[in-house]
């Protein structure tokens, strides 16, 4: 109970299987246990939209001393995504690690000093989105506030630049830039915008309602990256030989991957996706040690792509 309390005090909540997962009890245990904290009056919130579960307010516990192990990962964190090679516009983090840093007792401080230093994320490249921050900022303001924004944003779908008047639900930093979800009026539905993209952006007057249970993750359903397509999702069956099966089985790909080793070494990749151009991406990396057996729209795909390869490379 302490341990679900201090996790609904803190941060933005969590959902009922997150918090299942985090305290290593069934769905149920957290539902019988979230009846029992609002039976003794504690103030428990749940938000509709985002399917939460946060304690509001002030904390119910005091603060406790980090542990080395929790000062260690925090310090490190922080120092790497703040970096010029981590997550662009965080560099706010550096600093924030130095305040930590300076802030632990003396003797912790020291036994961390050189740990910190032989420790370190290499994070893929990004980009880096210089003059971007006046954006970022806006729509953090713009998210927190419910309030619309117009953006004029340069298409790479339409190949034109657009205007819209956006209704940003979310941010979400993937892989190599900074993203905005939310309802775009000229398209008439929700999209995912660029924001290295976004040429120029200005403050609305009038509000937006996130839509009843809308999530980021509901938005991308199965897609492999950030791309989902229309339709209904495929099933995905990719051979890899031996000599790459074994890197591409130690990698989390996809949430729904499943991964089957056969007697010669190779290795049969099971996954299902929503639309099949990004994975199509992915698979052509490895060249001729990947092989699509299902499904055949994908295997046509594949090989139109490197047909035109060999055609250019001829």
């Amino acid at each position: 109970m302490l341990q679900l309390i201090g996790l609904l005090q803190a941060g933005r909540g969590y959902n009922s299987d997150a918090l299942a997962q985090a305290c290593g009890v069934s769905r149920r245990t957290v539902f019988r246990d979230l009846d029992l904290l609002r039976l003794s009056g504690v103030p428990l919130s749940f938000d509709e939209n985002q399917q939460r579960y946060r304690i509001p307010g002030a904390c119910l516990l005091p603060p406790t001393n980090f542990t080395p192990e929790e000062a260690l990962s925090l310090l490190v964190l922080c120092h790497e995504l703040g970096s010029s090679s981590g997550v662009p516009l965080l560099t706010a983090a550096r600093t924030a690690a130095v305040k930590l840093e300076s802030s632990l007792p003396a003797r912790l401080r020291d036994q961390l000093r050189e740990v910190t230093a032989a420790l370190h994320i290499a994070a893929e490249p990004a980009n880096p989105l210089v003059g971007c921050k006046p954006v970022y900022d806006l729509l953090l303001t713009a998210i927190a506030n419910r309030r619309n924004v117009r953006i004029h944003y340069q298409s790479l779908a339409e190949e034109k630049e657009i205007a819209t008047r956006l209704s940003p639900y979310e941010l979400f930093f993937s892989r190599r830039s900074w993203y905005v979800v939310g309802r775009s009026s000229l398209h008439r539905a929700k999209r995912t915008f660029n924001l290295g993209r976004i040429l120029r952006i200005e403050p609305l007057d009038d509000r937006f309602r996130v839509p009843r249970g809308f999530s980021l993750a509901r938005h991308l359903r199965n897609a492999w990256h950030m791309i989902p397509e229309k339709g209904r999702d495929r099933e995905v069956v990719v051979r890899f030989d031996r000599l790459v099966a074994q890197n591409v089985a130690e990698v989390n790909w996809h949430k729904t991957q499943r991964v089957v080793f056969r007697d010669d070494g190779s290795a049969d990749f099971h996954v299902t996706v929503s639309g099949l151009k990004e994975i199509s991406w992915w698979i052509l990396g490895y060249g001729d040690r990947a092989e699509v057996l299902e499904p055949p729209e994908l295997r046509q795909l594949i090989a139109q792509h490197a047909q035109r390869m060999a055609d250019q490379y001829r």
